[in-house]
């Protein structure tokens, strides 16, 4: 298996973390990024979206994500 990844980052390891050292708020848009290996401002777009056309509820998925993750 390849190990290299975009952005020089490294490849997803055996689970999700919070990204502390990108992060905006708590890291969970930066460590959904890193985990999946795409840029952290289209996670931040996609919650952002989905915030404003889900009635908030991206915010609760949000919130949660931050409490449960490490």
């Amino acid at each position: 298996m390849n190990s290299i990844t975009p952005n020089g980052s490294k490849p997803p390891s055996a689970g999700f973390r919070l990204d502390k050292s990108q992060s905006k708020i708590f890291g969970v848009c930066a460590g959904i990024g890193n985990y999946f290996a795409i840029d952290p401002m289209l996670v931040r777009i996609g919650f952002v979206a989905g915030a404003l056309l889900g009635f908030g509820s991206f915010i609760l998925i949000y919130l949660a994500i931050s409490l449960i993750a490490d």
